[in-house]
Protein backbone atom coordinates (compact mmCIF):
# COMPACT_ATOMS: atom_id res chain seq x y z
CA UNK A 1 0.00 0.00 0.00
CA UNK A 2 2.55 2.65 0.93
CA UNK A 3 4.79 1.71 -2.28
CA UNK A 4 1.49 2.18 -4.29
CA UNK A 5 0.96 5.39 -2.24
CA UNK A 6 4.17 6.73 -3.31
CA UNK A 7 4.42 5.67 -7.18
CA UNK A 8 0.49 7.76 -6.74
CA UNK A 9 2.33 10.73 -5.75
CA UNK A 10 4.86 11.03 -8.18
CA UNK A 11 4.66 13.84 -10.37
CA UNK A 12 5.13 12.47 -13.62
CA UNK A 13 2.44 9.47 -12.86
CA UNK A 14 -0.14 12.93 -11.85
CA UNK A 15 0.49 14.73 -14.63
CA UNK A 16 -0.05 11.46 -16.86
CA UNK A 17 -3.50 10.60 -15.35
CA UNK A 18 -4.72 14.54 -15.05
CA UNK A 19 -3.66 14.66 -18.38
CA UNK A 20 -5.77 11.97 -19.99
CA UNK A 21 -8.57 13.41 -17.79
CA UNK A 22 -8.48 16.90 -19.34
CA UNK A 23 -7.76 15.55 -22.49
CA UNK A 24 -11.54 13.61 -21.97
CA UNK A 25 -13.39 16.52 -20.52
CA UNK A 26 -11.32 18.73 -23.36
CA UNK A 27 -13.44 16.54 -25.91
CA UNK A 28 -16.95 16.91 -23.87
CA UNK A 29 -17.38 20.77 -24.77
CA UNK A 30 -17.26 19.99 -28.90
CA UNK A 31 -18.96 16.67 -28.50
CA UNK A 32 -21.93 17.93 -26.09
CA UNK A 33 -22.26 20.65 -29.04
CA UNK A 34 -22.42 17.64 -31.50
CA UNK A 35 -25.19 15.86 -29.14
CA UNK A 36 -27.49 18.75 -29.49
CA UNK A 37 -27.51 19.01 -32.89
CA UNK A 38 -27.33 14.76 -33.58
CA UNK A 39 -30.26 14.94 -31.22
CA UNK A 40 -32.14 18.55 -32.24
CA UNK A 41 -32.12 19.95 -28.64
CA UNK A 42 -32.23 23.73 -29.00
CA UNK A 43 -29.50 25.89 -27.39
CA UNK A 44 -32.11 27.37 -24.99
CA UNK A 45 -34.22 24.27 -24.11
CA UNK A 46 -32.97 23.60 -21.26
CA UNK A 47 -35.07 20.84 -19.74
CA UNK A 48 -33.94 18.75 -23.06
CA UNK A 49 -29.96 19.39 -21.92
CA UNK A 50 -30.48 18.04 -18.77
CA UNK A 51 -32.56 15.46 -19.81
CA UNK A 52 -29.75 14.73 -22.31
CA UNK A 53 -26.97 15.09 -19.35
CA UNK A 54 -29.08 12.70 -17.15
CA UNK A 55 -29.07 9.82 -19.45
CA UNK A 56 -25.43 10.49 -19.84
CA UNK A 57 -24.51 10.19 -16.34
CA UNK A 58 -26.71 7.44 -15.60
CA UNK A 59 -25.05 5.16 -18.63
CA UNK A 60 -21.44 6.40 -17.24
CA UNK A 61 -22.54 5.29 -13.72
CA UNK A 62 -24.22 1.97 -15.25
CA UNK A 63 -20.62 1.95 -17.11
CA UNK A 64 -17.93 2.01 -14.05
CA UNK A 65 -20.24 -0.57 -11.88
CA UNK A 66 -20.57 -3.23 -14.45
CA UNK A 67 -16.48 -2.60 -15.29
CA UNK A 68 -15.41 -2.96 -12.01
CA UNK A 69 -17.44 -5.49 -10.77
CA UNK A 70 -16.17 -7.61 -13.51
CA UNK A 71 -12.46 -6.39 -12.84
CA UNK A 72 -12.98 -7.63 -8.84
CA UNK A 73 -15.24 -10.52 -10.04
CA UNK A 74 -18.07 -9.45 -7.81
CA UNK A 75 -21.04 -7.12 -7.75
CA UNK A 76 -20.05 -4.04 -7.29
CA UNK A 77 -22.28 -2.68 -4.18
CA UNK A 78 -22.22 -0.05 -1.18
CA UNK A 79 -21.29 -2.40 1.93
CA UNK A 80 -23.35 -0.33 4.24
CA UNK A 81 -26.58 2.20 4.52
CA UNK A 82 -23.60 5.10 5.88
CA UNK A 83 -21.89 4.35 2.42
CA UNK A 84 -24.97 4.69 0.47
CA UNK A 85 -25.98 7.94 2.51
CA UNK A 86 -21.84 9.09 1.56
CA UNK A 87 -22.98 8.62 -2.17
CA UNK A 88 -25.83 10.45 -2.23
CA UNK A 89 -24.29 13.52 -0.84
CA UNK A 90 -21.53 13.03 -2.97
CA UNK A 91 -23.94 12.89 -6.09
CA UNK A 92 -25.43 15.43 -4.78
CA UNK A 93 -22.83 18.32 -5.20
CA UNK A 94 -20.41 16.31 -7.96
CA UNK A 95 -23.36 15.55 -10.49
CA UNK A 96 -26.60 17.28 -9.47
CA UNK A 97 -25.99 20.69 -8.61
CA UNK A 98 -22.86 21.17 -10.54
CA UNK A 99 -24.27 20.04 -13.64
CA UNK A 100 -27.62 21.30 -13.70
CA UNK A 101 -26.10 25.11 -12.36
CA UNK A 102 -23.76 24.15 -15.39
CA UNK A 103 -26.26 23.45 -17.93
CA UNK A 104 -28.42 26.28 -16.70
CA UNK A 105 -25.71 28.85 -17.43
CA UNK A 106 -24.42 27.70 -20.49
CA UNK A 107 -27.25 28.63 -21.92
CA UNK A 108 -27.83 32.11 -20.56
CA UNK A 109 -24.35 33.01 -20.92
CA UNK A 110 -21.84 32.30 -23.86
CA UNK A 111 -18.54 29.18 -24.08
CA UNK A 112 -16.03 31.69 -23.92
CA UNK A 113 -17.39 33.15 -20.04
CA UNK A 114 -17.84 29.51 -19.11
CA UNK A 115 -14.75 28.61 -19.14
CA UNK A 116 -13.66 31.28 -17.82
CA UNK A 117 -15.38 31.22 -15.05
CA UNK A 118 -15.52 27.24 -14.67
CA UNK A 119 -11.49 27.48 -14.26
CA UNK A 120 -12.16 29.32 -11.22
CA UNK A 121 -12.99 25.77 -9.70
CA UNK A 122 -9.45 25.26 -9.24
CA UNK A 123 -9.12 28.09 -6.86
CA UNK A 124 -12.15 27.47 -5.13
CA UNK A 125 -11.35 24.22 -4.59
CA UNK A 126 -8.02 24.70 -2.85
CA UNK A 127 -9.75 27.65 -1.09
CA UNK A 128 -12.35 25.50 0.28
CA UNK A 129 -10.38 22.67 1.34
CA UNK A 130 -8.14 24.73 2.65
CA UNK A 131 -9.96 27.33 4.66
CA UNK A 132 -13.08 25.58 5.65
CA UNK A 133 -12.54 21.89 5.49
CA UNK A 134 -9.09 22.47 7.04
CA UNK A 135 -7.78 19.42 4.92
CA UNK A 136 -4.55 20.50 3.74
CA UNK A 137 -2.04 24.37 3.93
CA UNK A 138 -2.70 27.29 1.69
CA UNK A 139 0.84 28.77 0.39
CA UNK A 140 1.85 31.21 -1.43
CA UNK A 141 3.11 29.18 -4.15
CA UNK A 142 -0.42 27.13 -4.27
CA UNK A 143 -1.87 30.50 -5.04
CA UNK A 144 1.08 31.65 -7.32
CA UNK A 145 0.60 28.64 -8.87
CA UNK A 146 -2.88 28.65 -9.73
CA UNK A 147 -3.23 32.60 -11.23
CA UNK A 148 -0.59 31.63 -13.59
CA UNK A 149 -2.65 28.80 -14.28
CA UNK A 150 -5.75 31.16 -14.73
CA UNK A 151 -4.08 34.12 -16.50
CA UNK A 152 -3.53 31.15 -19.23
CA UNK A 153 -6.72 30.16 -19.52
CA UNK A 154 -8.07 34.15 -19.54
CA UNK A 155 -5.46 34.03 -22.36
CA UNK A 156 -6.93 31.30 -24.58
CA UNK A 157 -10.37 32.78 -24.48
CA UNK A 158 -9.37 36.61 -25.03
CA UNK A 159 -11.63 36.03 -28.09
CA UNK A 160 -15.10 38.01 -27.87
CA UNK A 161 -14.95 38.36 -24.12
CA UNK A 162 -17.12 40.38 -22.59
CA UNK A 163 -17.51 41.27 -18.91
CA UNK A 164 -20.17 42.03 -18.19
CA UNK A 165 -22.36 39.19 -15.58
CA UNK A 166 -25.44 38.20 -15.60
CA UNK A 167 -27.26 34.59 -14.22
CA UNK A 168 -25.85 32.14 -16.49
CA UNK A 169 -22.47 33.68 -15.36
CA UNK A 170 -23.52 33.28 -11.69
CA UNK A 171 -24.75 29.64 -12.25
CA UNK A 172 -22.22 28.60 -13.59
CA UNK A 173 -19.47 30.26 -10.91
CA UNK A 174 -21.96 28.54 -8.62
CA UNK A 175 -21.06 24.86 -9.91
CA UNK A 176 -17.53 25.16 -9.93
CA UNK A 177 -18.42 25.69 -5.55
CA UNK A 178 -20.31 22.26 -6.09
CA UNK A 179 -17.46 20.98 -7.77
CA UNK A 180 -15.17 21.90 -4.96
CA UNK A 181 -17.28 20.86 -2.16
CA UNK A 182 -17.83 17.33 -3.94
CA UNK A 183 -13.73 17.16 -4.34
CA UNK A 184 -13.04 17.71 -0.21
CA UNK A 185 -16.44 15.04 0.13
CA UNK A 186 -14.21 12.20 -2.10
CA UNK A 187 -10.99 12.97 -0.48
CA UNK A 188 -12.81 12.59 2.78
CA UNK A 189 -14.24 9.50 1.95
CA UNK A 190 -11.14 7.96 0.43
CA UNK A 191 -10.03 6.47 4.00
CA UNK A 192 -12.94 4.34 4.31
CA UNK A 193 -14.55 3.68 0.92
CA UNK A 194 -13.69 2.42 -2.27
CA UNK A 195 -13.78 5.71 -4.60
CA UNK A 196 -14.35 4.37 -7.89
CA UNK A 197 -17.27 2.48 -6.68
CA UNK A 198 -18.55 5.72 -5.06
CA UNK A 199 -17.71 7.50 -8.58
CA UNK A 200 -20.00 5.05 -10.37
CA UNK A 201 -23.14 4.88 -7.74
CA UNK A 202 -23.05 9.04 -7.58
CA UNK A 203 -23.00 8.95 -11.52
CA UNK A 204 -25.86 6.83 -11.39
CA UNK A 205 -27.92 8.57 -8.46
CA UNK A 206 -27.30 11.52 -9.75
CA UNK A 207 -27.85 10.55 -13.55
CA UNK A 208 -31.56 8.99 -12.94
CA UNK A 209 -32.27 12.30 -10.53
CA UNK A 210 -31.19 14.53 -13.52
CA UNK A 211 -33.08 12.42 -16.18
CA UNK A 212 -36.25 12.80 -13.75
CA UNK A 213 -35.95 16.44 -13.27
CA UNK A 214 -35.51 16.96 -17.65
CA UNK A 215 -38.59 14.78 -17.62
CA UNK A 216 -40.59 16.78 -14.91
CA UNK A 217 -39.26 20.13 -16.98
CA UNK A 218 -40.45 18.44 -20.14
CA UNK A 219 -37.44 17.78 -21.49
CA UNK A 220 -37.28 14.79 -24.16
CA UNK A 221 -35.31 13.68 -27.44
CA UNK A 222 -37.76 12.90 -30.11
CA UNK A 223 -34.27 12.15 -33.26
CA UNK A 224 -32.27 9.40 -33.09
CA UNK A 225 -29.66 8.36 -35.17
CA UNK A 226 -26.93 6.16 -35.15
CA UNK A 227 -24.47 8.97 -34.91
CA UNK A 228 -26.40 10.55 -31.56
CA UNK A 229 -26.50 7.03 -30.14
CA UNK A 230 -22.64 6.76 -30.28
CA UNK A 231 -21.76 9.86 -29.53
CA UNK A 232 -24.18 9.50 -26.22
CA UNK A 233 -21.97 6.16 -24.89
CA UNK A 234 -18.75 8.26 -25.85
CA UNK A 235 -19.82 10.96 -23.45
CA UNK A 236 -20.83 8.60 -20.70
CA UNK A 237 -17.27 7.00 -21.13
CA UNK A 238 -15.47 10.27 -20.81
CA UNK A 239 -17.83 10.61 -17.11
CA UNK A 240 -16.65 7.26 -16.16
CA UNK A 241 -12.97 6.91 -17.19
CA UNK A 242 -12.08 10.82 -16.27
CA UNK A 243 -14.39 10.81 -13.26
CA UNK A 244 -12.89 7.25 -12.00
CA UNK A 245 -9.01 8.46 -12.94
CA UNK A 246 -9.98 11.85 -10.76
CA UNK A 247 -11.00 9.98 -7.85
CA UNK A 248 -7.97 7.68 -7.56
CA UNK A 249 -5.61 10.87 -7.52
CA UNK A 250 -7.53 12.53 -5.02
CA UNK A 251 -7.40 9.32 -3.00
CA UNK A 252 -3.57 9.64 -2.91
CA UNK A 253 -2.71 13.43 -3.29
CA UNK A 254 -3.80 16.68 -1.69
CA UNK A 255 -6.55 18.39 -3.45
CA UNK A 256 -4.46 21.32 -4.40
CA UNK A 257 -1.96 19.32 -6.53
CA UNK A 258 -4.67 17.57 -8.54
CA UNK A 259 -7.49 20.61 -9.14
CA UNK A 260 -4.12 22.85 -10.59
CA UNK A 261 -4.18 20.09 -13.83
CA UNK A 262 -7.59 21.50 -13.90
CA UNK A 263 -6.59 24.05 -16.28
CA UNK A 264 -5.61 22.13 -18.65
CA UNK A 265 -9.31 21.19 -19.50
CA UNK A 266 -10.66 24.75 -21.06
CA UNK A 267 -7.29 24.31 -22.72
CA UNK A 268 -7.86 21.34 -24.29
CA UNK A 269 -11.64 22.31 -24.94
CA UNK A 270 -10.49 24.65 -26.99
CA UNK A 271 -8.06 23.35 -29.17
CA UNK A 272 -10.34 20.23 -29.71
CA UNK A 273 -13.44 22.46 -30.65
CA UNK A 274 -11.06 23.85 -33.07
CA UNK A 275 -10.43 20.53 -34.39
CA UNK A 276 -13.72 18.30 -33.47
CA UNK A 277 -16.04 21.80 -34.92
CA UNK A 278 -13.49 23.72 -37.20
CA UNK A 279 -13.46 26.74 -34.98
CA UNK A 280 -10.91 28.66 -35.33
CA UNK A 281 -7.05 27.75 -35.38
CA UNK A 282 -5.62 24.84 -33.54
CA UNK A 283 -2.06 26.89 -33.50
CA UNK A 284 -1.65 30.27 -32.74
CA UNK A 285 0.28 32.36 -30.57
CA UNK A 286 -2.30 32.47 -27.77
CA UNK A 287 -3.19 28.96 -27.62
CA UNK A 288 0.63 28.41 -27.81
CA UNK A 289 0.98 31.25 -24.68
CA UNK A 290 -1.78 29.65 -22.57
CA UNK A 291 -0.47 26.56 -22.64
CA UNK A 292 2.82 27.37 -21.27
CA UNK A 293 1.21 29.42 -18.65
CA UNK A 294 -0.87 26.62 -17.36
CA UNK A 295 2.21 24.31 -17.34
CA UNK A 296 4.16 26.76 -15.30
CA UNK A 297 1.54 27.61 -13.05
CA UNK A 298 1.37 23.47 -12.49
CA UNK A 299 5.29 23.34 -11.94
CA UNK A 300 5.24 26.23 -9.56
CA UNK A 301 2.39 23.94 -7.51
CA UNK A 302 4.21 21.05 -7.35
CA UNK A 303 7.80 22.84 -7.04
CA UNK A 304 9.53 21.80 -3.25
CA UNK A 305 8.81 24.26 -0.67
CA UNK A 306 12.61 25.52 -0.32
CA UNK A 307 12.54 26.26 -3.98
CA UNK A 308 10.56 28.92 -3.65
CA UNK A 309 9.99 30.13 -0.26
CA UNK A 310 10.93 29.59 3.07
CA UNK A 311 8.40 26.97 5.28
CA UNK A 312 6.96 29.60 6.48
CA UNK A 313 5.03 30.91 3.79
CA UNK A 314 1.51 29.29 5.01
CA UNK A 315 -1.19 31.96 4.96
Amino acid sequence: MKDKTIFMQKFAVVVLLATICDLLWGSAFPCIKLGYKFFSISSDDTASQIFFAGLRFTLAGLLVIIFMSFVKRRFLVPRSMKTFGRISLLSCFQTILQYILFYIGLAHTNGVKGSIIEASNVFIAIFVASLIFKQEKLTSKKLIGSLIGFIGVVIINLKGLTFDLNIGDMCVFMSTFAYAVSSVLLKRYSTEEDTVMMSGYQFLFGGIIMTLIGLLLGGKLTVFTTQGIVLLVYLAFISAMAYSLWAILLTYNPISKVAVMGFLNPVFGVILSAIILNEGDIINIRSIIALTLVCIGICIVYMKDKLIHKSNDTI
